[in-house]
């Protein structure tokens, strides 16, 4: 389904402890209004392109979505987490290294997840994902059984919702379709070659 049917959420400023707030805590019963906060793909580019190796990391994620799509992966959605969507940079004196995501997919019609294996193998394994596109990349069937897909599902947000020393932050979700890519490849260009 394109994105343009879904309404976005505004990318929340980073709280004093320098990460995304897991929710708006004036609202915070809100359905809406908390992560993954459902934001737009152009907006990503434009909020966390802010150095070099930010950049670096955004040309790779668009290459890797860009590879997602070329063998079919259009329709689902992805969770984009980690220290890129953190102020590492004051946090811990250091740049991004990656960008987290799990990808939310649904199989084209009639294609099994052996067809779509065999387009890109390589597109499947993680340590070359993470070399090829600086993805810390995983994927989750949004045909796998229900039961068993919320399990997953409730795995990655425990796991997301907090950083390492326990502290709760927020992550964000866009949608798989590639109708935003070409802007914010746009977005990503007008702001310097990546390094």
């Amino acid at each position: 389904m394109p994105n343009t049917a879904m309404s976005f959420a505004t990318i929340p400023a980073w709280t004093a402890q320098g990460v995304l707030p897991p929710i708006n805590p004036a609202n915070p019963v809100s359905s809406v209004d908390r992560s993954p906060y459902v934001v737009s793909l152009p907006d990503i580019v434009l909020r966390f392109n802010t150095s070099p190796e930010r950049r670096a990391i955004v040309d790779g994620f668009l290459r890797y979505r860009a590879a997602l799509h070329t063998v079919g992966l259009i329709m689902g959605f992805q969770w984009l987490d980690g220290s890129f969507m953190e102020d590492v940079e004051t946090l811990e004196g250091r740049p991004p290294r990656d960008i987290d995501v799990v990808t939310f997919y649904q199989l084209p019609t009639g294609t099994s997840q052996v067809d779509v294996l065999k387009r890109n193998p390589v597109l499947f394994d993680h340590d070359s994902v993470k070399s090829t596109y600086h993805v810390d990349g995983y994927s989750v069937s949004l045909g796998t059984p229900p039961s068993r897909l919320v399990r997953q599902s409730a795995y990655w947000y425990g796991v997301w919702s907090h950083r390492r020393n326990d502290r709760w932050k927020g992550f964000l979700e866009i949608g798989l379709a590639p109708d935003q890519d070409a802007e914010a490849l746009a977005n990503l260009n007008a702001s310097g070659e990546p390094s």
